[in-house]
């Protein structure tokens, strides 16, 4: 399986995630806490995991040293973005292992492309249907 995982706690940015998505037809599953994001990167082995740096209940140094340990994960593209003013959040990311690392303001300006360049389109024709916060 593919698409993308979204390791978010703000609702707002979830929803503009979950739209881009659904506009260029690409499954998205959204989680805020580390055990929800690392059942869906599991069972999802998505192409993207987008990771709010700032969303401290996800805990996403912790998400992105996990998922890049992991031999059967470690492939997965990750993307980190960050409030502008938070450049501590910038290098801990990129040491953390994060593929890219974006300010904010340019993830959000470049999300349609980085989820086109990322993902390829839902298979099913139904995108960003994944369940949200797993709970194991």
């Amino acid at each position: 399986m593919a698409g993308i995982v979204a390791a978010v706690d703000d609702i707002f940015f979830g929803a503009k995630l979950r739209e881009t998505a659904r506009c260029l037809d690409v499954s998205l599953a959204l989680a805020s806490t580390p055990d929800g994001v690392a059942v869906l990167v599991r069972e999802r082995r998505p192409a993207l995991l987008i990771v709010d740096l700032q969303a401290d209940a996800c805990r996403p140094f912790e998400i992105i040293r996990h998922i890049k340990a992991d031999p059967d994960l470690r492939a997965t593209r990750v993307v980190g973005y960050y409030a502008h003013v938070r450049d501590d959040l910038r290098a801990a990311a990129a040491e953390a292992g994060c593929d890219e690392v974006l300010p904010r303001s340019a993830f959000s300006a470049r999300l349609p492309d980085i989820v086109r360049r990322c993902a390829p389109p839902a298979d099913s024709g139904r995108a960003a249907d994944g369940p949200s916060d797993p709970r194991p």
